[in-house]
C-alpha cells in the first residue's frame, strides 16, 4: 500500500493530520463570525474584533499549555486522541535488541520541549498573522498610491503662529522625533511588504512538501516545526487516554499542596484553582462544540428565512384583450403602420392612454381637441391622454 488511509497502528493517518491542523484556522474563522453577530447587538464586542489577534494569541496560549501540560499534546491533537512523542534516533548495533530494531525511540516531553511547542503552535502564528495585516496595509497604500497620488507631504508647509520660543523649540523637536519614527515605520513596512510574500510562500512550499512526504509515508513528520522539534505524533493508546485523567488530578493535587497561609487562604485559593480548572476542562471540551452549534443553527435560520423570503418565480400574466372598435367609430387599417385618420403612414406616433390605439401626433392632437374622445372606440379622452411613443411597433 502507497500511503495509508486507514485507521491501524500508532502512526495518524494524513486526514488526522490535517484536521488537526486545520482545527485552530476553523475555530478563529468560527469565533470572528460568533462576535460579529454579537457586536450587531452589544458594541463592545467590537472592540474584540478590533484586537482579534492578541485575543485569539491569549485564548491559545491557554488552552496549548493547559493541553501540553496534562496531555502531552496540543489542543487540536488532544481531541483527535494524538499525542506528542520527543523522537531519539538510535544508532543500529548487531546486538541491538529487537523492540528497537528500527533505531528509533519515543518519549516524553520535556518541559523545554513543550514551551517551543508553545512557541510554534501560539507565537509564531500570532506573528505571521501581523505581518499579513502590515503586508495587506503596505499593498493598499501602494495601490492607493498608484491611483490617487502620494499625499503625506500635503500638511507638510503648514505653520503655527502666536507661539513662544519654548514651543517652537518643542514643537520642532516633537515633529523631528515623529518625522524619524514615521520614516523608520514606512521603511519596515516596506521591507515587509517586499520579503513577506517570499516567505510565505517558501512556508507554504514547505508545508506542503512534507505533507506529500507524509502522505506517500516518506517520512513521519508532518510539518517543518515538529522535524525542528524532533517529535512526531502518534495515537494515544488506551492506557494513555485511561492515565490521562489521573495525571490531570496528580497535578492539580500537587499545585493545592504547594498553597501557603492560614487555612482559611488555603481554602480560597483552592476553591479558585478549582474554578479555574472547571473553566479549563470546560473550555477544552465545550468551547468548539459551542461555536460550532451557533454556527450551524446561524446557517440553519439564515438559510431558512431566505428560502421564506425568497420571491416566487410566477409566469407572467397574459396581455389584457383589446379593446372593442366601436361601430360609429374610425375602422382601423389592414397595416398597423398607417394611421387610422389620416391613412398614412405614421409620423410621430403618439398612443391614447385610454384605448391603447395609435396614431400620428397631429391628428390624434386635432381630433380629441376637438371631439375629446378616441377616434376608434369612442371613450372619452383628453389631451392629456396622448403620450409620444419613441419607437413604433
Amino acid at each position: 500500500m502507497l500511503f495509508q488511509v486507514g485507521g491501524q497502528g500508532t502512526r495518524p493517518t494524513f486526514f488526522e493530520m490535517a484536521a488537526a491542523q486545520q482545527l485552530p484556522a476553523s475555530l478563529r474563522a468560527a469565533l470572528t463570525y460568533s462576535f460579529g453577530v454579537l457586536a450587531l447587538r452589544r458594541p463592545f464586542f467590537h472592540k474584540v474584533l478590533d484586537y482579534e489577534d492578541e485575543f485569539f494569541a491569549l485564548l491559545m496560549l491557554v488552552l496549548e499549555t493547559h493541553s501540553l501540560r496534562t496531555t502531552d499534546a496540543s489542543f487540536s491533537e488532544s481531541l483527535y486522541g494524538l499525542r506528542r512523542r520527543a523522537v531519539t534516533i538510535r544508532a543500529k548495533k548487531d546486538d541491538a535488541r529487537p523492540n528497537s530494531g528500527d533505531g528509533i525511540h519515543h518519549s516524553g516531553l520535556e518541559k523545554h520541549q513543550k514551551v517551543l511547542s508553545v512557541v510554534f503552535l501560539v507565537v509564531l502564528p500570532y506573528f505571521k498573522s501581523k505581518l499579513y495585516s502590515i503586508y495587506n496595509r503596505e499593498r493598499e497604500a501602494r495601490l492607493q498610491a498608484s491611483l490617487w497620488g502620494n499625499e503625506d507631504g500635503r500638511f507638510e508647509n503648514l505653520e503655527y503662529f502666536d507661539r513662544g520660543e519654548d514651543s517652537e523649540v518643542s514643537t520642532g523637536t516633537s515633529n523631528a522625533e515623529l518625522s524619524t519614527r514615521t520614516r523608520l515605520t514606512k521603511k519596515i513596512q516596506k521591507i515587509i511588504g517586499v520579503c513577506f510574500p517570499w516567505i510565505h510562500a517558501s512556508s507554504e512550499g514547505l508545508s506542503f512538501a512534507y505533507q506529500l512526504l507524509y502522505l506517500l509515508d516518506a517520512t513521519g513528520f508532518y510539518s517543518l516545526g515538529l522535524h525542528a522539534l524532533k517529535m512526531q505524533v502518534c495515537r494515544a493508546t488506551g492506557q494513555e487516554l485511561m492515565d490521562s485523567s489521573s495525571r490531570i488530578s496528580k497535578i492539580r493535587s500537587q499545585e493545592r499542596e504547594r498553597l501557603r497561609g492560614p487555612p482559611w487562604l488555603k481554602a480560597m485559593q483552592g476553591a479558585l484553582l478549582t474554578c479555574a480548572y472547571t473553566m479549563l476542562d470546560y473550555a477544552q471540551t465545550g468551547l468548539i462544540a459551542a461555536v460550532f452549534f451557533f454556527k450551524m443553527m446561524e446557517w440553519w435560520y439564515q438559510s431558512a428565512e431566505e428560502r421564506m423570503s425568497a420571491p416566487t418565480v410566477y409566469p407572467p400574466p397574459p396581455p389584457p384583450p383589446p379593446p372593442k372598435v366601436a361601430k360609429e367609430g374610425m375602422p382601423l387599417p389592414a397595416d398597423r403602420t398607417l394611421c387610422p385618420l389620416c391613412s398614412q403612414k405614421r409620423a410621430n406616433p403618439s398612443v391614447v392612454t385610454v384605448s391603447g390605439f395609435v396614431f400620428c401626433y397631429p391628428c390624434i392632437f386635432k381630433y380629441i381637441s376637438q371631439y375629446k374622445r378616441c377616434p376608434v372606440t369612442l371613450m372619452p379622452a383628453y389631451v392629456d391622454h396622448i403620450r409620444r411613443l419613441f419607437h413604433d411597433m
